[in-house]
């Protein structure tokens, strides 16, 4: 039996800065409305033409890949997390595999939506701990932009989410006291349709349906969002998680050095902080810069975490998220 090591990070995000008040110009809402319920200042959107979800995580996995040290003729296997994919189908996954010019390694997708990288990572651990691959290249990516209703009607969604990609390299690791400890997944989905875009999918409208309508009214392809009851499960789901990882490994909260929880809100990330009585040095949060990246939020704060020097050897580092689905999950990692 072995352990994971996350051996590189990267990430990337869209150089086009879309701040609350570019918002306000297309919707009736301002900069104090948003940061009053969100915390978010700014976020990035793609130019159109100039990145896609593949391309964006391509970007972050080069880093991750560079910093390392593993050579990519070494990757033996690729991991994407995404709800929003270049194509309905294929997945991103081999999209990767093609553009990294990897060996014909299999790839894989994860529709986990916000805790979509957790999930992941709890893959490529159970790959790796099982001595079945040696390294493999996780990504986290989401281009929202494009998909969202940028008016008044889609205010209460649109103004949280961001585009942008964040990459892991998992490796093995002999020694059984450093790496991923353990990792804890749920889903509850009796709420599945409390944050979730319905279509096109197969099951209610799919794209023939929507062009024989043609009603420009019909919000089923945009993402829909009970906010409030996302709010108060996801206080909830966070604390049960992060306990049962800690519980697990016979851990403390005061042994926590960087909890890093997804990006979803800064408000349900300020809720968990109060609760377990951590300081701002023990929680990372980026969601002010770039918003709700889904998918890559939490590796695209975790690289800045650790770029920051926020993140070192024989710290303890709790991953944490909870989203669509209802999915949630934590990871323990001992750096």
């Amino acid at each position: 039996m072995y352990h994971s090591k996350i051996t590189g990070l990267g990430y990337y995000v869209p150089d086009n800065v879309v701040t609350n008040d570019d918002l306000a110009k297309k919707m009736d809402t301002n900069d104090e409305w948003i940061q009053e319920r969100t915390g978010i200042q700014e976020r990035r959107h793609i130019i159109r033409g100039e990145d896609t979800t593949t391309s964006m995580g391509v970007k972050a996995a080069k880093i991750a890949i560079e910093r390392s040290g593993v050579a990519k003729e070494d990757i033996d296997f690729v991991i994407f997390a995404t709800l929003s994919p270049d194509y309905y189908f294929p997945g991103p996954g081999v999209l990767v595999q093609r553009d990294l010019g990897l060996r014909t390694v299999g790839a894989l997708d994860v529709r986990n939506q916000c805790s979509g990288f957790v999930y992941a990572i709890s893959i490529a651990d159970q790959y790796i701990k099982t001595g079945m691959y040696k390294n493999v290249l996780v990504i986290g990516s989401e281009l929202h932009s494009t998909g969202l209703d940028m008016t008044t009607r889609g205010r209460g969604v649109s103004v949280i989410f961001g585009d942008g990609a964040g990459a892991a390299v998992l490796s093995r690791e002999e020694d059984l006291t450093k790496g991923i400890l353990s990792t804890h997944l749920h889903s509850e989905g009796q709420h599945a349709e409390e944050l979730s875009l319905v279509a096109p999918g197969m099951g209610k409208r799919w794209v023939t349906d929507i062009i024989a309508d043609n009603d420009p009214n019909d919000e089923s392809y945009y993402p829909y969002m009970n906010g409030q009851f996302v709010f108060k499960n996801a206080v909830v789901r966070f604390s049960e998680v992060i306990n049962e990882g800690l519980q697990a490994n016979n851990l403390q909260v005061s042994d926590i050095n960087m909890l890093v929880p997804h990006q979803a809100n800064l408000r349900i990330s300020q809720f968990i902080q109060q609760k377990f009585r951590l300081t701002d040095d023990q929680v990372f949060n980026n969601i002010q810069k770039y918003g709700n990246t889904t998918a890559a939020s939490i590796p695209i704060a975790l690289t800045e975490a650790w770029e920051q020097g926020k993140i070192k050897s024989g710290d303890l580092v709790v991953l944490a998220a909870f989203g669509s689905g209802f999915t949630w999950g934590s990871v323990i990692i001992r750096w």
